[in-house]
């Protein structure tokens, strides 16, 4: 599926009459119980909405330009989060899959990041995991062909970044959100990137 066709397809399905199990409905976390105030939009909130049936059950679809990332979880039905994406100049397309998955993960900038932020320079051997860590409570590493492609889906310390490109390419999730979808999807996870 082209990405024309799935956004307009997304587009369309705020619009459509849905039967009552596919209704936009809030949902609950995981390990938080119900959802609560985050510093967030509402609209970035997780949600249950209705997606095309085809998009295969399991796959993690993110639209980087609406700030979304989808969970498909039944045949037309997906959990919605919002997300904070890549500056402009780093946002990541494509496929890739899960191929790890880390609770507390440690942080190392690249020297790219270094480059482009020098405070970073402290950081360069590793920043250990923990609630100040800037990758958050949970991080799924993205691989395409076996090999790591430094995008991770992961948590944050700045929560009022979701909604908005300001990362370095990877894709930031509310930590009570990230620890949500890392419990619900597996290694090998497909994962496409528009």
């Amino acid at each position: 599926m082209d990405r024309r066709a799935f956004l307009l397809s997304l587009a369309a399905l705020p619009f459509a009459s849905l039967p009552a199990f596919a209704a936009t409905e809030p949902a609950q976390s995981v390990e938080t119980g119900p959802a609560k105030r985050w510093p967030i939009g509402s609209q970035y909130y997780p949600t249950k909405v209705a997606v095309k049936p085809d998009l295969p059950v399991g796959s993690i679809i993110i639209v980087s330009d609406k700030f979304f990332l989808y969970h498909i979880i039944a045949p037309g039905v997906a959990m919605r989060y919002g997300v904070a994406v890549g500056k402009a100049e780093l946002t990541f397309r494509g496929k890739a899959t899960v191929a790890r998955k880390v609770k507390w993960p440690s942080w190392t900038p690249t020297p790219e990041m270094i480059e482009r932020n020098r405070a970073y320079k402290k950081y360069a051997d590793g920043m250990k995991g923990g609630p100040e860590n800037p990758l958050g409570a949970r991080a799924m590493y993205l691989y395409q062909n076996g090999h790591d492609t430094a995008i991770r889906i992961h948590g944050t310390t700045e929560p009022r970044s979701i909604g908005h490109a300001v990362s370095n390419g990877c894709i930031r999730m509310v930590n009570d959100h990230v620890i949500e979808l890392f419990n619900s999807v597996p290694v090998g996870t497909q994962v496409t990137v528009y």
